[in-house]
């Protein structure tokens, strides 16, 4: 095949927080670098995740969960979830069909409507119904939208997702590889890194601690021994806060700390020594320099 012949693209993952689009992400992929918790709006930026084979790149932009925004960071990600649909060559719209269409759903098809690219209803959890269940819940979905294409998978199993991958390349034009065949993500190691430490935090804890913190590297350095060092600071908004990330005798902060080593040390490929801060930014969701400083940018 001549390089003529080679098709790319970007393709946004969008949907309502919580419906699995960072699984759908990671199983694409074939690796981690999107972080996945039961926790709502996990995603914070968008992922870029690429997809590449002999014939076609795709290049997957994992989108934060569109939402009704409660503070600066909350609008920051509705607007980063918004402004990939106008910079795409398809969307896939990651519904979760056990628990039917909702209010959100409703309000993505509406701002859906804005833009010209086109869409595929991607229905995810398809192993949580019955069959039977799938054909009217397409029905009410299409009543609202002209989708392109309306493909059922599982995202966590892998059900389906070979034929999302096949339809999506009609969609793709003929373009350049914009990224060395082996390259799964355009993020620095950094980011990942970051949003492995911040995955283990939301596992770990509960009420408002997951939405309250934001992992930064204030260091990262190979070592003569050839491991890795990682110096990360964890910041959240109160003071309690901090007490509850540490934990008693400081047991929380090392548990986050070993289970982040060992994703980070399979994401790097080496041994890694990583050390772990907690500080207090007050209200941080709401400041500008701040977010800016921890990387939510709108450009």
């Amino acid at each position: 095949m001549s390089k003529k012949d080679f098709k790319s693209g970007f393709v946004a993952i969008i949907g309502r927080p919580n419906v699995g689009k960072s699984t759908l992400m990671n199983h694409l992929i074939g690796q981690k670098i999107a972080i996945m918790s039961d926790k709502p709006q996990t995603t914070r930026n968008k992922i870029h995740g690429v997809y590449t084979t002999d014939d076609y790149q795709i290049v997957f932009l994992d989108t934060p969960g569109i939402h009704k925004p409660q503070s600066k960071l909350g609008n920051y990600m509705n607007q980063s979830a918004e402004g990939a649909l106008k910079e795409v060559e398809a969307a896939l719209f990651l519904v979760d069909v056990s628990e039917g269409i909702g209010g959100g759903d409703r309000f993505i098809i509406e701002q859906l409507k804005k833009v010209k690219t086109p869409v595929f209803l991607v229905m995810n959890k398809i192993d949580k119904i019955e069959p039977e269940q799938l054909l009217p819940i397409i029905v009410q979905y299409k009543d609202l939208y002209d989708f392109a294409e309306i493909i059922p998978i599982s995202a966590m199993k892998g059900n389906n997702v070979n034929t999302l991958l096949e339809q999506l390349t009609k969609y793709l034009p003929a373009g350049p590889q914009y990224y060395p065949a082996d390259q799964v993500t355009d993020h620095p190691e950094q980011f990942v890194c970051a949003e492995l430490i911040r995955e283990k935090i939301l596992h770990l804890t509960r009420e408002e601690i997951p939405h309250s913190i934001a992992v930064a590297i204030e260091d990262m350095k190979v070592q003569d021994n050839g491991v890795v060092y990682i110096g990360a600071v964890i910041y959240v908004e109160r003071d309690s806060q901090k007490g509850i990330i540490i934990g008693k005798r400081g047991d929380l902060l090392k548990e986050v700390g070993k289970a982040a080593r060992k994703d980070i040390e399979a994401l790097l490929g080496s041994r890694t020594f990583l050390e772990l801060w907690v500080k207090v930014k007050k209200d941080w969701r709401n400041q500008e320099r701040v977010l800016k400083d921890l990387g939510f940018r709108h450009d």
